[in-house]
């Protein structure tokens, strides 16, 4: 959103207002593409849309997450009962894997899986529901990593395993003090209780018809689909592995069985994933050596960076007008504000600086020209002082050609994890040339040769002329030689006439605190009014 008070301009971040549907890779991330996959980002603001790909992404974010999608589910291998039986046995047999070592990264993928669709500040209370075998021992695991993720788990182990494995999974969640609720605790409809349910009663090994009283919780989860007809936010359902009572080749052959929002299969998909139509089919398990995948024929989805899940197939359509973020942050008060707004930029700056926030010198610069098109991109903040903040460009990019024609600016600092924002409007001048030179020498020396390599804005060839032009630079310079600045390159300064400090609230009703300078008894001093947000 765009506002013109003479030939100034400012800015704010917004979320989209349209009802459009697109297609996300994972609910609230960010997707960047590289050969071929997307890499999504937690938790940012800033949209754009990539037109050629009809997905939204979303910028500006502390780092890569743990997600990446694989698309083509039809070239994934899909296991019998007796392959992933045999793979199980082989593991545990001559690669030496114990079943603990198994069930602690089985239930971590689980919880990073849950982690990345459902937040725990909208779905905090988890039942997991736990049977008696290694599946039920996954849902254990699950709940205690949840558990440290922010969640709040229940169990339900109504058959309780009498092995030393078991029973020191359930002193450890029991020294968390999560709480084990017994079937007859638990409400006959569970759709009011709890936000996710964790189906962790069968897996791939069991047989027949399930026995009580798990064939009473089936039931029950089977009627929340139901409930979910005339229900606004029915819990979800999380399936691990195979969704209990389902055949592990055949599926859901009667059609009346558990129907779950989100599957995660465990070191390859069983064949009765097929048969899964839910949103959200992760895949997790990350410890299949290449000895099992030659000897299986298994084509695999790769797990970027530290990931612990992967996400198997397209992900579901979303409304843009459903994605919403309620903030929760402590009150941006008056009396507790500096008077000076460099000061209090100062203070929320080193905040983000200690939150550990990637780039929180990044900033959005915002220029128009004498047409009055407003144009933006992220530049970053490289001094900031009483005369106003500092950065460097190339004097003949678009941003500087704006500014030779209206010499005034906007920035915007956004501090995602803090739930902040910070505006600054005024005049932009460029910064001495002796301030440019240090700075230009301060840098790395591959950044001083991009520097030269790079005229900005204009059209090159392709990316072979830029890494051509580079090569021959750097040889020049390779005996250490100083590296002279370009007359085209050089810094900006804006002088600060106008602050918005602002910090995210619930319901909508965030803070905004507004400095602007006035004059009183010939002294120029800020006054700080709040703006209804």
């Amino acid at each position: 959103m765009w506002s013109f008070i003479g030939r100034s301009i400012t800015m704010r971040c917004l979320t989209l207002p349209q009802s459009l549907p697109v297609s996300l890779l994972s609910i609230n991330k960010t997707h960047v593409f590289r050969s071929g996959f997307s890499y999504p980002f937690w938790r940012s603001t800033v949209i754009s849309f990539c037109s050629t790909s009809g997905v939204f992404t979303r910028m500006g974010d502390r780092g890569v997450s743990a997600l990446q999608s694989f698309h083509n589910q039809d070239s994934i291998s899909y296991l019998l009962q007796r392959e992933a039986a045999e793979i199980d046995e082989t593991l545990m047999g001559p690669l030496g894997f114990s079943v603990d070592q198994l069930m602690e990264l089985a239930g971590l993928s689980v919880a990073t899986s849950i982690a990345e669709v459902y937040r725990p500040s909208e779905y905090n209370r988890v039942l997991a529901i736990c049977g008696p075998g290694n599946n039920g021992g996954d849902g254990l695991v699950a709940a205690r990593h949840l558990h440290h993720f922010g969640y709040k788990p229940y169990i339900c182990y109504p058959k309780r395993t009498p092995k030393p494995l078991y029973t020191g999974l359930v002193t450890q969640l029991e020294s968390l003090s999560v709480p084990f609720l017994s079937v007859e605790d638990l409400p006959l409809d569970l759709s009011n209780d709890f936000d996710i349910l964790v189906d962790a009663m069968f897996g791939f090994s069991f047989h027949g018809a399930p026995r009580p009283p798990f064939d009473d919780l089936i039931r029950r989860m089977i009627c929340l689909h139901n409930y979910g007809q005339t229900r606004q936010k029915p819990p979800v359902i999380v399936s691990i592995d195979i969704p209990s009572g389902w055949h592990v080749e055949e599926g859901d052959i009667d059609g009346e069985g558990i129907k779950p929002d989100m599957l995660v299969s465990l070191t390859a998909p069983k064949l009765c994933a097929k048969k899964f139509s839910g949103p959200h089919h992760f895949l997790g398990g990350r410890f299949v050596p290449p000895f099992i995948v030659d000897k299986f024929k298994l084509h695999l989805p790769p797990y970027p960076g530290t990931a612990m899940c992967v996400r198997i197939g397209k992900p579901p359509q979303i409304d843009i007008s459903a994605l919403r973020e309620n903030y929760i942050s402590p009150e941006f008060l008056e009396e507790y504000v500096e008077a000076d707004p460099m000061d209090q930029f100062r203070k929320w700056f080193d905040d983000a600086v200690a939150a550990g926030l990637k780039e929180p010198n990044a900033m959005a610069l915002s220029t128009a020209g004498k047409d009055g098109k407003p144009s933006s991109r992220i530049v970053l903040l490289k001094g900031v002082d009483k005369d106003g903040f500092v950065w460097y460009t190339n004097y003949g990019s678009r941003k500087a050609h704006e500014i030779s024609e209206n010499p005034h600016a906007s920035l915007l600092f956004y501090w995602d994890g803090l739930n902040r924002q910070v505006r600054i409007e005024g005049p932009v001048q460029k910064v001495s040339e002796l301030e440019s030179e240090q700075y230009f020498h301060s840098r790395p020396r591959g950044s001083q040769i991009g520097a030269i390599v790079s005229k900005q804005s204009t059209i090159v060839p392709g990316r072979h002329v830029l890494h051509q032009e580079y090569k021959e630079l750097e040889n020049k310079f390779s005996d250490g030689s100083m590296i002279p600045k370009p007359k085209y390159w050089g810094g900006y300064r804006l002088k600060p006439e106008l602050f918005e400090f602002w910090q995210g609230q619930q319901s909508r009703l965030h803070d905004r605190l507004q400095y602007s300078p006035e004059e009183i008894n010939g002294k120029r001093v800020w006054r700080i009014d709040r703006l209804a947000p």
